[in-house]
């Protein structure tokens, strides 16, 4: 019978040394509390425009969105394949959130933007997947684009896979009045 408390007074074999150093203090881990906080940015890869997030400090407003957007791919990102078409834009591109909508306004007329369609539907759909008013999340957020030289915007929305939709005028009975 004493061999039974003299097994259990040895322990599992774990020395009283107390705390020993160890490298550093933990990291990458958030205060209790605060919040992450993302940018969906859209590049191309060779399957066609693609989502990516990236941590920012505050939620991205679509002008903040498109700022990122227009700084191109970070190394990760390259490395993983993905590129910009967004061609270089003479003049400012200008996004704010406005009624649920994101208004977005071109400083040349699309016809005059070299690169094709996908850097305007990296364009569009960066805008429309940034932190809007009202709620709106997409693909139910409006982008309406203006161009320079045309007094008349143009509706579009940002679908999950990335392309861009026309959104369809209201019919006449659907219209309110002024």
């Amino acid at each position: 019978m004493l061999v039974v408390p003299a097994v259990l007074s040895a322990g599992c074999g774990i020395g009283s040394t107390g705390p020993v150093r160890a490298g550093g203090p933990a990291s990458g881990l958030r205060e209790p509390g605060s919040a992450n906080h993302y940018a969906q940015l859209y590049f191309v890869s060779p399957q066609g425009v693609q989502a990516v997030t990236r941590e920012v400090d505050t939620p991205a407003t679509p002008q903040q969105a498109l700022d990122l957007l227009l700084k191109g791919p970070d190394a990760a990102e390259r490395a993983r394949g993905l590129i910009t078409e967004v061609p270089p834009i003479h003049g400012r591109l200008i996004a704010r959130a406005a009624d649920g909508a994101v208004d977005l306004h071109l400083p040349v007329p699309v016809s005059h933007m070299s690169g094709g369609g996908l850097g305007l539907s990296q364009i569009i759909c960066t805008a429309a997947n940034a932190r809007v008013a009202d709620g709106k999340q997409p693909p139910d957020v409006d982008v309406r684009v203006y161009e320079e030289g045309y007094d008349t915007p143009w509706t579009v929305r940002c679908n999950a896979a990335g392309n861009v939709i026309p959104v369809p005028e209201p019919a006449p009975s659907e219209r309110t009045a002024r």
